[in-house]
């Protein structure tokens, strides 16, 4: 894995966290710059699946399975869309509160690929 990449995903989601976290905080739901943020930071998570997906095929290995890895870079790969989705369906403060929860949730699998892969 790339380590930089990894820690960059990682705290652009504890960010985007923040961010929402801040909107909830203030009774808003999430608009269109929170999208907009959701969108950068999924797209992190899409160029480390495409990274992890071709250290895969050139023949490394993570330390901990290739199973356990791959299953963890579709739910990285995923979380902050069905965040973002989720929080569309509540158009009240606790839609941001959703955003955040992801973008939390995101960091730590970002922590978690990192020690799959035997950082």
């Amino acid at each position: 894995m790339l380590n930089p990449l990894t820690l960059v995903t990682g705290v652009a989601a504890l960010l985007l966290a923040a961010w929402c976290s801040w909107a909830a905080r203030r009774d808003q739901p999430t608009k269109d710059w929170h999208f907009i943020g959701m969108a950068v930071v999924s797209l992190l998570a899409v160029v480390q699946l495409a990274v992890g997906i071709v250290q895969l095929a050139r023949g490394e290995d993570p330390e901990q399975g290739k199973t356990i890895f791959v299953a963890y870079l579709l739910g990285a790969f995923a979380c902050i869309p069905a965040a973002g989705f989720m929080s569309l369906a509540e158009r009240t403060r606790w839609g941001s509160v959703t955003v955040a929860a992801g973008g939390v949730v995101l960091a730590v699998l970002e922590v978690r690929l990192y020690d799959i892969w035997g950082g």
